[in-house]
């Protein structure tokens, strides 16, 4: 129990910068949600299955639209196409890991790769059990966040003008920060232009998912080119 114990509060420690990031972004989730009109179990059960950060907020807007299941599963599946690396690069890791591989593939986001990955556990500790606390106090940060934003907006009646222009305003930001990071900006460029050309060619109702397949399909051949460039 003393060693488990011992992994539980190593792996809190670790997920400590998590828990305040997830909650806040949880948060304006949540409320986010209750200004389109949802009630605050709305996305505490997203956030406890869907688990997809950006995927949740696109869903929670298209909810409010003609609904089209089809669009949802592709834009679903193009979004969290990235995290398919991040799997590959954990099998050795999680080939151990027994019944506690399906959680620990089910809550590899972004912040959850990074921790796992490259945090060094101490030899007296079990890998597989500080991955597993990792990742379930991130899925939880994440989870109550997002039903603190629905309750506290549900229960104060909280609705905040332009917080929609807020969650875009994230995104830019994300976006812009991403992009002075770049030793190249053929990727970040080549977003934009081939966001306008679907915008234009097929309208606003498609272009979203037509713009994210060509981003894969570019994504795939600069990387199929970088590693020959390596070779």
């Amino acid at each position: 129990m003393r060693k488990l114990d011992g992994e539980f509060r190593f792996a809190l420690e670790k997920s400590m910068p998590v828990l305040f990031g997830y909650v806040t972004l949880g948060l304006g989730y949540g409320l986010y949600m209750h200004n389109l009109g949802f009630s605050f179990w709305y996305p505490t059960l997203m956030a406890l299955t869907i688990y997809g950060g950006s995927v949740e907020f696109v869903i929670a807007n298209m909810l409010v639209q003609h609904f089209n299941p089809l669009n949802v599963l592709l834009i679903t599946l193009v979004v969290g196409f990235r995290q398919s690396f991040y799997a590959l690069s954990m099998l050795k890791q999680y080939q151990h890991a027994g019944w506690r591989k399906w959680l620990l593939i089910f809550g590899l986001t972004d912040e959850t790769f990074v921790i796992n990955h490259y945090t060094k556990v101490p030899q007296e500790m079990s890998q597989v059990k500080v991955n597993t606390w990792i990742t379930i106090l991130d899925w939880g940060y994440w989870v109550l966040g997002a039903f603190l934003g629905g309750f506290l907006g549900s229960a104060l009646q909280l609705q905040v003008k332009g917080l929609d222009f807020v969650m875009t305003a994230l995104f830019i930001v994300l976006a812009l920060d991403q992009f002075l990071q770049e030793e190249s900006h053929v990727s970040s460029v080549s977003g934009v232009v081939i966001t306008i050309i679907s915008l234009l060619t097929v309208g606003k109702t498609y272009f979203l998912v037509v713009t994210l397949l060509l981003l894969v399909a570019e994504y795939y051949y600069l990387t199929k080119r970088r590693a020959k460039e390596d070779d």
